[in-house]
């Protein structure tokens, strides 16, 4: 018959590794006001990055395309799209959100009344 000698020694093992795994799950704090400006402004430059790259895609599939159609007629054929494209939608420059700072107003302590 084997005996584990060692049981206490893995069972606090254990114990300590739970321990220190609690410390490591405290939730962080709330996001400060100047924090959720910038994460905001971030998020609206994303966008319109997104919103740009689309745009170039769209102007670089258009070119390829013209440049099809140009290939087709020189070879003696007529091409035509299947189907209608909307055009592409410059997205202009990036304007950065107005961050709109909403002050609270300072609460005066009120006069004792008489």
């Amino acid at each position: 018959m084997v005996r584990c000698t060692n049981f206490p020694f893995k069972l606090s093992l254990a114990a300590l590794i739970c321990l220190a795994m609690s410390g490591v799950s405290a939730k962080l704090p709330a996001p400060s006001d100047e924090a959720k400006a910038k994460a905001a402004a971030t998020a609206a430059k994303t966008a319109w990055s997104d919103k740009l790259a689309a745009f170039q895609l769209c102007q670089a599939m258009n070119r390829v395309a013209d440049g099809y159609r140009k290939n087709a007629k020189a070879a003696g054929r007529e091409v035509q799209p299947a189907v209608d494209t909307p055009a592409c939608a410059d997205p202009g420059p990036f304007v950065a959100p107005e961050v709109l700072a909403v002050a609270a107003p300072a609460s005066a302590p009120t006069p004792p009344k008489k």
